[in-house]
């Protein structure tokens, strides 16, 4: 099992809840995975070791490693949630409308507006994973 795992477990231990199969499988699916998944992606994947469990299943364990802060969640455009390991590199995204282009950026770039907020408006953003939209500089170009 890989120390990341183990972490994760740990976290979802201290935070009061129970490492149950499908937890398990759920948090092992996600940290094999390169990128983002769909929750239907995720059933797909546990189906293979456990036939037995469901999409309501997929989602509610997702819900709540949302909640501890252990996933993210975002929709890179489509209306679809796709989900991510939070990892030690928490990154965001600009994704391009025309192109569909998609480009990480560090959660340092993000850190400015964090401090404006909270510093302006007393608000304590919560930006786990981002995705901003637009035009990227070879479609404005081209």
């Amino acid at each position: 099992m890989s120390s990341d795992l183990e972490v994760l477990q740990e976290a979802l231990r201290g935070s009061g809840q129970r490492l149950t199969p499908q937890r398990m499988m759920v948090l092992s699916a996600l940290a094999e995975q390169e990128s983002h998944v769909t929750a239907e992606t995720l059933l797909d994947l546990v189906r293979l070791d456990y036939p037995y469990i469901n999409l309501s299943t997929i989602y509610r364990t997702l819900d709540l490693l949302v909640e501890l802060g252990l996933v993210a969640e975002t929709d890179l455009g489509g209306g679809v949630r796709q989900f991510e390991l939070v990892g030690t590199h928490p990154h965001h995204h600009l994704i391009c409308q025309r192109c569909g282009q998609t480009v990480e950026i560090g959660d340092d770039t993000l850190q400015p507006l964090r401090d404006r907020l909270q510093s302006h408006y007393g608000f304590e953003a919560r930006m786990d994973h981002f995705a901003i939209f637009g035009v990227c500089k070879a479609c404005r170009e081209g």
